[in-house]
């Protein structure tokens, strides 16, 4: 039985709560109200702009801008079929729409490590908060899971069904050990309750508005190679991770949401890099006069990473489609905006 759950094969003995009658309303077509928490952040800002060039799409977007920018969303802002609220989902929050995009919780191990307690209220509270107004509303709902879930994997690539090699007391716990239990709830909601449920395992993901000096490989290597400074390698350099562009993650999140499958379903780039590969291509690529300077690694720091995106293809159509070294460059002109330091001629 733990397996079937763990694989998303389980489905709920009760029908999912009933949403607004304008649904099935005869001479009014409602828009599609669409939340999504952490909307201020990395992907989610993407994602807000993706789902707003749906003029049927309505998109409220909640967010503390812990590690989220209003900055990202200023296109929006003044909008009519877009909200914006501070607010944190660790309280209670009432609204009234039709798709919930969860992707409240800071990502990056500088963000997750400063207040690890916040980390796993946000994961699990905020998670409990999510489902429990998808439940009053119902509304369908996404959690953005991670790769982290697996842990140090012994695995490799790292399919759905694998459980994974998680340190429950590390100081990366607050992070994996907090999306494991928002995975767990998901799941629960949905058998006692009907709620309809999905959920994205995302694997790493780069792209302009990344949070600069996040402590994240792709970001750190570029800000330093802007900014002339050694490119910083955690030993041994033979760690390897995948990297997906922004634009394919928020497609995989679009897809997964409209489709039937609960997941969960892994999210990600198949092409695998060691740390010492990304950092000579990011050499190439931005600064060429930078140095690789290897520094000492973090605690549970995993060592491989690569998604097996087999369920993706099959029941998504989905797989990505920009390649690193075309991704990079469209960073790295964010990144030189931003820090203000223009490309040399």
């Amino acid at each position: 039985m733990a397996q079937e759950a763990s694989n998303g094969n389980q489905v709920s003995s009760k029908p999912p709560p009933t949403p607004s009658p304008l649904r099935n309303a005869k001479f009014f077509q409602a828009n599609m109200r669409i939340l999504v928490t952490g909307g201020a952040g990395f992907i989610g800002s993407h994602l807000v702009d993706r789902l707003m060039e749906n003029e049927k799409n309505e998109v409220i977007v909640v967010d503390n801008y812990f590690t989220g920018s209003k900055d990202n969303l200023r296109k929006w802002i003044g909008h009519p079929r877009f909200e914006l609220i501070r607010h944190d989902v660790t309280e209670t929050l009432l609204v009234e729409v039709d798709q919930i995009y969860h992707l409240a919780c800071p990502a990056s191990p500088i963000f997750y490590k400063y207040n690890p307690v916040k980390t796993i209220k946000t994961n699990v509270i905020g998670t409990l908060n999510m489902l429990g107004l998808a439940k009053r509303v119902g509304a369908r709902i996404l959690l953005t899971s991670t790769s982290e879930v697996y842990g140090d994997p012994l695995e490799h690539p790292q399919k759905e069904s694998y459980w994974g090699n998680v340190n429950p007391i590390g100081v990366r716990s607050c992070y994996d050990e907090g999306k494991r239990v928002a995975e767990t709830l998901m799941f629960d909601y949905h058998r006692q309750h009907g709620i309809e449920i999905r959920i994205a395992r995302i694997f790493n993901t780069y792209g302009p508005r990344m949070n600069i000096d996040d402590g994240r490989v792709v970001s750190n290597f570029i800000a330093q190679a802007i900014r002339g400074e050694p490119l910083t390698v955690q030993a041994p350099g033979t760690q390897t991770r995948s990297f997906c562009y922004v634009s394919d993650m928020v497609d995989g999140l679009i897809r997964l949401m409209e489709g039937d499958d609960t997941g969960p379903i892994n999210l990600g780039n198949p092409g695998e890099f060691t740390m010492l590969e990304l950092a000579e291509t990011v050499k190439e690529l931005i600064n060429p006069e930078v140095e690789i300077k290897m520094v000492e690694n973090t605690p549970d720091d995993p060592r491989q990473r690569k998604p097996d995106i087999t369920k993706a293809k099959e029941l998504l159509g989905w797989e990505p489609k920009v390649k690193l070294r075309d991704g990079l460059p469209l960073m790295e002109d964010d990144f030189r905006q931003r820090l203000v330091v223009p490309k040399k001629i």
